[in-house]
């Protein structure tokens, strides 16, 4: 009797424990999102506003998005540009196409956390990078289409104008209501009560959230990996291993609720690291968490604003095509878990490799590509 209580108790220890240690992994992500915006939302702010053609605006969705750590952010300033007419609705779509690349740093900047452990390293860049190789595809199949025939944009302004009247829906992130004073905390401490610089408390605040996210991913795969939480992982296999559509669904469900498709990928990088699912597994959980984001964007949108609604529906409608494209085949669907497995076994190899991929995909070719075209 007494063993059976200790044992009950010690679960409920893990699981108390589990939950306060993916509160700082959550809490770490909106600092780092934070972080750079004090720094990086200016510029990224000037980038988009000198966009002079679909495709620098590609290039500077990525760049913009992966300074801010936020799509959303990027999104709003390409609306409020659009609907104060200084960009058009044809430069706009590229950005948010790169914008969808962009938010994917997020995610596999998580998956550098595990860089100590070579197995957990190798499985989590394998799981972050398959989120990074579905966009970039989907802009490569699709960006060429756009410029030809503007079928994004033309399918975006008819559905935009057909649903304009209908009123705007709130939803209100319950992660990000309990994440936030959490972060105003921090950001106050930096900036008010030691009145430190904006500037330079955000570069403080982007190495406390670096140490934050490494600390709580040691503890949530160490916990992970006990008896009592394995339990979760024929949970798991048994709602994922039926059908893609289940985990599709849950992926759009959950992103819908949390407003974030960062949050919902990055949570999925220590679930792969510490062996409880697989790629294949999550891989249309990604592929919901696309969606995701782009519905709440819609029903935000409601409102009248067709600059804002066009956008959202031109999102929406690149993630669908792109799911259709992509996932159903399975000969096609293979191509970016078989890269994102290389990756992960190029990254476990050597280390510095996933840092060159960081660096290389998210910020040095756009900014190359982005200055040769302004010389």
């Amino acid at each position: 009797m007494e063993k059976e209580y200790s044992s009950v108790i010690k679960k409920i220890v893990k699981f108390i424990s589990l939950l306060i240690f993916l509160y700082f992994f959550l809490l770490s992500i909106s600092l780092l999102s934070a972080s750079f915006k004090i720094f990086g939302k200016q510029f990224a702010e000037e980038l988009i506003r000198t966009t002079a053609n679909p495709f620098v605006g590609l290039f500077i969705g990525i760049l913009a998005t992966s300074i801010i750590q936020s799509s959303s952010t990027t999104t709003s300033m390409v609306v409020c540009l659009v609907a104060a007419g200084s960009l058009t609705i044809r430069n706009a779509i590229p950005i948010v196409m790169g914008a969808n690349i962009g938010t994917t740093v997020t995610n596999t900047l998580v998956a550098i956390g595990h860089m100590p452990r070579k197995e957990e390293f190798r499985r989590a860049f394998s799981g972050s990078t398959i989120h990074d190789l579905f966009n970039i595809i989907c802009v490569i199949i699709l960006f060429p289409i756009e410029l030809s025939t503007r079928y994004l944009e033309r399918t975006a302004s008819f559905l935009a104008n057909k649903v304009s009247h209908i009123g705007s829906v709130e939803i209100t992130s319950p992660i990000k209501v309990i994440v936030k004073p959490g972060v105003h905390l921090i950001k106050g401490f930096f900036v008010d009560f030691l009145s430190i610089p904006v500037k330079i408390s955000g570069v403080l605040m982007l190495i406390f959230a670096i140490f934050l996210l490494f600390f709580s991913l040691i503890y949530i795969v160490k916990i992970t990996r006990s008896s009592v939480i394995k339990r979760s992982e024929l949970i798991f296999n048994k709602i994922l291993g039926k059908t893609g559509l289940i985990a599709l669904i849950m992926g759009c469900l959950f992103t819908a609720i949390v407003q974030s498709s960062s949050i919902t990928t990055s949570l999925l990088v220590p679930m792969v690291a510490s062996g409880i699912v697989n790629i294949e597994q999550t891989f249309p959980i990604v592929l919901g968490a696309n969606l995701g984001t782009t519905v709440t964007a819609i029903l935000a949108a409601l409102t009248g604003n067709i600059a804002a609604l066009t956008i959202a529906f031109a999102h929406l409608i690149f993630n669908v095509t792109g799911i259709i494209i992509i996932y159903p085949i399975k000969a096609i669907r293979n191509i970016p878990l078989r890269i994102a497995k290389f990756l992960g076994e190029k990254s476990a190899e050597r280390r510095i490799f996933a840092i060159i991929y960081v660096l290389v995909v998210f910020f040095l070719i756009p900014g190359i590509l982005i200055f040769l075209s302004r010389g």
